[in-house]
């Protein structure tokens, strides 16, 4: 029997092409419209508080990637875990995945956002704020670390939105705390006159109103997996699977955050009484540069459901389909990120400031840290491969190598020779670095999928 079209078995049947355009382009309009208010709230910040913001601002990004690394650990592992049970046709376990998320959710933002607050202050001067700076970040974080129950169960729920078979409405979700967002933004910084401030509570607002959103798709008995199914709210197994497919992301995003911290520290040291200039070009090349790998995260997200999936089902051919679509994908969006922003480094500068030392500093971070974008997308797809299909292990050493093995010994070999050039070449290095050791590691693991799969066919036509 045919699956019904808005069941989640369809993701075993129909093309993968058709399902990755229907399931990525939402997630990717999602991704690309959260990046865009990211840089419009730049935008907002740097024309109407001023250049020390903007460095403020980007003090906050490493504590931005802890909250990230404490809510994705259950929002990818629990979406992941989902789309396997529900290959196997085992919808009750998927119904208690739910629940399980939702709590893990609730624990996690407490315990985060209660001991970030605590510490706030001991933190942000870890990751490089100064006296002048300072007082941005801290006014900033205060606000979105008030209101980490409301953004965790967001993300946690939206992921598995998407996970049973609900693109668009993951999609619309993310609409809703983008468009509240950008509306509001504005009018708190400039009309209200509340500064930072006003940028953290417009993200605030936003987040809430898409948190009631996606809690009410939840809440329908018409949703595939709901609220009303779960039998368990908390299940132990789940939640040690969760963790285990959820370490790689959240161990990602620790080690962006420790390295965003190195990074700041070798900015301000090297770049003498331009340092605080420096991270806030450093903010300003992040922003852009994320915009485009957003683009191909969203592209992963859309791969995540038809990829645990048919793993799960035990369809290898499909799998690999899917695969190589969306490394060609990824690709094609990172080569595109790098054009722009090699020709038009000054011209997309300026939309953030009209500061010639920060505009200065940004040009050059665009020209040395993209040299080697175009591989990042594929590196990316292929990382997130293998945590779609379970093996989080090998996602995580991918990501370890990187920021780790890579990044982290550059940072302190190359700023000795060039200086503050040498902070921006240690990052386009560690990606080379990465994007070859990713190559080799998919070519020996899809060896032995090729392999098992010969296997299997042998077997079953015996």
């Amino acid at each position: 029997m045919a699956a019904a079209a808005d069941s989640p078995q369809v993701l075993g049947t129909k093309s993968i092409g058709k399902l990755l355009i229907e399931y990525s382009v939402p997630a990717v309009i999602a991704s690309v419209v959260t990046s865009l208010y990211n840089i419009i709230d730049s935008i907002f910040i740097g024309q109407g508080v001023g250049p020390l913001a903007i460095t403020g601002l980007a003090l906050t990004f490493p504590m931005m990637n802890l909250l990230i690394a404490f809510v994705m650990v259950i929002a990818i592992g629990g979406a992941t875990v989902t789309s396997i049970y529900l290959g196997q046709k085992d919808n009750e376990r998927a119904s208690n995945a739910l629940g399980t998320v939702l709590i893990l959710c609730v624990i996690h933002a407490f315990v985060f956002g209660g001991l970030s607050l605590w510490f706030l202050d001991d933190i942000l001067r870890l990751f490089g704020a100064t006296d002048r700076t300072l007082p941005y970040a801290r006014e900033f974080m205060k606000v979105i670390l008030l209101a980490t129950p409301i953004s965790f169960v967001f993300i946690g729920l939206n992921n598995m939105m998407r996970a049973t078979g609900y693109p668009r409405k993951a999609m619309i979700s993310a609409l809703l705390s983008v468009g509240v967002n950008v509306i509001l933004c504005p009018i708190f910084i400039f009309t209200m006159e509340l500064g930072i401030k006003g940028a953290a509570l417009a993200t605030v607002c936003g987040q809430s109103a898409a948190c009631i959103w996606v809690v009410c798709h939840f809440f329908s008995r018409k949703s595939f997996i709901n609220f009303h199914k779960i039998s368990r709210w908390f299940t132990g197994s789940i939640a040690r699977m969760v963790y285990t497919i959820g370490l790689s992301p959240f161990l990602i995003n620790v080690c962006a955050c420790v390295v965003v911290m190195f990074i700041n520290k070798s900015l301000i040291s090297y770049g003498a009484d331009e340092g605080d200039m420096a991270v806030g070009a450093f903010g300003i090349v992040n922003r852009v540069t994320m915009l485009f790998l957003m683009i191909v995260m969203g592209v992963t997200q859309g791969m995540q459901p038809i990829l645990g999936y048919n793993y799960g089902a035990g369809r290898w051919d499909r799998v690999k389909r899917c695969l190589k679509l969306g490394i060609y994908v990824g690709s094609v969006i990172t080569i595109l990120g790098f054009l722009v922003t090699e020709i038009f480094p000054e011209q997309v500068t300026r939309l953030f400031t009209d500061d010639a030392v920060l505009i200065r500093h940004s040009i050059v971070g665009f020209h040395i840290i993209l040299i080697c974008y175009p591989v990042i997308g594929a590196a990316i797809v292929i990382q997130n491969f293998f945590q779609s299909i379970g093996k989080p292990q090998l996602s995580i050493f991918l990501s370890m190598t990187r920021q780790l093995l890579y990044l982290l010994p550059l940072l302190w070999i190359l700023p000795r020779q060039w200086g503050i050039d040498g902070v921006w070449a240690s990052m386009a290095g560690s990606d080379f670095l990465s994007f070859v050791t990713t190559i080799v590691t998919l070519w020996i693991v899809m060896k032995k999928m090729n392999k098992h799969e010969r296997k299997s066919a042998a077997e079953t036509n015996s």
